[in-house]
């Protein structure tokens, strides 16, 4: 009984140690990748504290060689844009200007009835309202309303309100995001110039980069730089 007592604290601080350094998110704003990983962590951490007959150093060596091959690929998909869609997917448009992409939902499976609670549990009851809704790529669902049915900002007293665009990002730590650039419509040539208008010689300089719905570029060096 006391040793199942001793493995039991010491597995408890293992994890707790392992599931930290793989990142503060919580249990909804993980990858389905990392679901798995944290699973497959806490069963053998849960098969190590139940039997004597497991070694305990047998159940210690998988958990944190896991541990360290999340680190790794979280590195890795931080650092590049391609390995990043292989493994975590892109974010799925379920409504795009008030249309129902019937293509992406067949392809996720999502049912009406689905997509009606999702827009519910955002609090839109009348779908006609939604311009854009898109489910991300750790199972989350985002909305955004039209512009007649959103609450009351500065901007909306102008005369004359901007057409509704789809914010982007452009540059990821350093790397050009080419499918947010044929997203926004645009193409390297006018990154480039973008760049330059803001005195900035390459996409390395910069943490990240895009345009928000009024079109307008953004734009925030890495740390140690300047800062627009």
């Amino acid at each position: 009984m006391a040793l199942i007592f001793v493995r039991t604290i010491l597995l408890y601080f293992i994890t707790l140690f392992a599931m930290k350094a793989m990142g503060k998110r919580q249990l909804g704003q993980l990858q389905p990748f990392e679901v798995v990983i944290v699973l497959i962590v806490s069963d053998i951490a849960t098969l190590a504290m139940q039997s004597n007959t497991i070694s305990l150093l047998s159940s210690l060596i998988p958990i944190l060689v896991i541990t360290l091959l999340q680190i790794i690929l979280s590195l890795l998909t931080m650092k590049s844009e391609k390995l990043r869609v292989l493994i975590c997917g892109r974010p799925v448009t379920l409504i795009e200007n008030g249309l129902l992409q019937e293509g992406n939902m067949y392809r996720l499976r999502i049912h009406l009835n689905d997509l009606q609670e999702m827009c519910r549990s955002q609090g839109y009851f009348d779908i006609s309202g939604i311009h854009t809704a898109v489910m991300e790529t750790n199972g989350s669902f985002s909305v955004l309303p039209r512009q007649e049915k959103r609450p009351l900002q500065l901007g909306d007293l102008l005369a004359d309100p901007p057409p509704e665009r789809k914010p982007q990002l452009l540059i990821l730590d350093g790397q050009v995001n080419e499918h947010g650039l044929r997203e926004l419509g645009r193409d390297r040539s006018w990154l480039e110039k973008q760049l330059q208008l803001a005195r900035i010689s390459s996409p390395a300089e910069l943490f990240v980069a895009g345009c928000d719905e009024s079109g307008q570029f953004f734009w925030q060096k890495k740390e140690g730089g300047p800062q627009p």
